[in-house]
């Protein structure tokens, strides 16, 4: 088995509801994405022959993928009550609404379903809160 892994970064916030503890309250990450995709076989012809996909594809989709939470509140549909999220947008805060609880474990399976969408081989996704813990999702 053929592997390759590439990352992407981006800086958000979140928070937790209904956690008890100090990820109840809105705060920041610098997430990091760390994406492993593999294949059996390289690509036989062509411009990537001898690959498992080109490098710069995969990167290109990881960091539009992670460009689109970059500088938002990611939030879990409902968890916040609709005056409190009507006055933040009208600040003209970006809010990306997530029909799942934005932990690191639910945002690894998110970009693993959607690198998947993409048809790519996805072995394992990481996704870092800090430089020492992340949440790791593959089937």
């Amino acid at each position: 088995m053929y592997t390759l892994q590439t990352n992407a970064s981006f800086d958000s916030a979140h928070f937790l509801k209904g956690y008890e503890g100090k990820c109840s309250n809105i705060h920041g990450h610098r997430w990091n994405v760390e994406v492993t995709v593999a294949a059996e076989e390289l690509v036989e012809e062509g411009q990537i022959r001898g690959m498992v996909v080109d490098f710069r594809t995969l990167k290109d989709d990881l960091k539009r993928l992670a460009d689109d939470l970059d500088h938002c509140l990611i939030i879990e549909e409902g968890s916040l009550k609709e005056k409190t999220k009507e006055a933040l947008l009208e600040e003209e805060f970006r809010i990306v609404e997530m029909p799942f609880r934005p932990t690191a474990e639910n945002l690894a399976e998110y970009f693993y379903d959607e690198l998947e969408d993409m048809e790519y081989q996805v072995v394992l996704v990481k996704v870092y809160e800090t430089p020492n813990n992340c949440a790791g999702y593959s089937r």
